[in-house]
């Protein structure tokens, strides 16, 4: 049976991989406030597990996570308070992935947005269904891309490829993504998950001390870029909320609800 420390996350244990997923189809994966904190502590919970040597993420339903929730949003906009604990939250999610020692592998079975694309890119190896897409629309409505892309995709595709895909918005199709350096493989969709229970498998098998020690060296260079560019980029995200343009986000968003 899946363990779940919070109804939207699920566990389920194979052997030594552990499979995550996303569980809140009906919002096609959105980051609601029990999965975001649910995501800031579980990979310390994987971490400490010993039956557990790899996990694998993926998501419920026909999404990989469409980002933030637009209730969520709205309370952001209006309470900066909320918005101050929001910011932080979205550091403390890029950095916990990117600290977790066990080797995490995305199966991004369905379209990752947003907050959704950050953390599927914040993987270890990313595995994708070739029929879905990648996007970070932040700028697209209205905010600064701070909690991820502005910081790590550099690091894996070029500076101008980086800024094209953030500045406009695009959707980036699973094949884009491979080409760009987001993702390792586009694979049939009734191939993904096998396609990444495998590979955790092959992983679980190598010499633990040196795999976790060579992800550990590896993350150091994004560890360095999210704490030297997170910072301004969350503060600037945080100063997107009073602008004109997310008004109008905001305004559209209360009329869908």
């Amino acid at each position: 049976m899946p363990f779940s420390p919070v109804p939207e996350l699920l566990i389920e244990k194979r052997g030594p991989v552990a499979i995550l997923t996303l569980n809140n189809p009906e919002m096609m994966n959105a980051f609601v406030d029990n999965m975001h904190v649910g995501m800031r502590e579980i990979w310390e919970h994987l971490a400490l597990d010993r039956e557990v040597s790899t996990i694998v993420l993926t998501g419920a339903g026909r999404a990989f996570s469409a980002g933030g929730n637009i209730p969520g949003f709205i309370r952001d906009y209006e309470d900066p308070l909320a918005r101050a604990a929001s910011l932080r939250g979205a550091k403390r999610l890029l950095e916990a992935m990117i600290e977790c020692p066990k080797p995490i592998i995305a199966a991004v079975n369905g379209p990752a947005v947003g907050l959704g694309c950050s953390v599927a890119v914040s993987c270890d190896v990313v595995f994708i269904a070739d029929d879905t897409f990648m996007a970070d629309t932040h700028v697209s409505i209205g905010l600064v891309a701070g909690d991820g892309g502005a910081a790590t995709w550099p690091l894996m595709t070029s500076i101008l490829k980086a800024k094209y895909y953030l500045l406009t918005g695009d959707r980036i199709p699973a094949t884009d993504c491979v080409d760009l350096g987001l993702a390792n493989f586009a694979v049939p969709k009734d191939e993904l998950l096998d396609r990444a229970i495998a590979l955790a498998n092959r992983l679980a098998e190598q010499p633990q001390q040196a795999l976790q020690e060579t992800k550990r060296a590896v993350n150091l260079h994004m560890q360095r870029a999210i704490t030297a560019v997170a910072p301004f980029a969350l503060a600037a995200e945080g100063e997107s909320f009073g602008t004109e343009d997310i008004k109008k986000t905001i305004d559209k968003f209360k009329k869908q609800l």
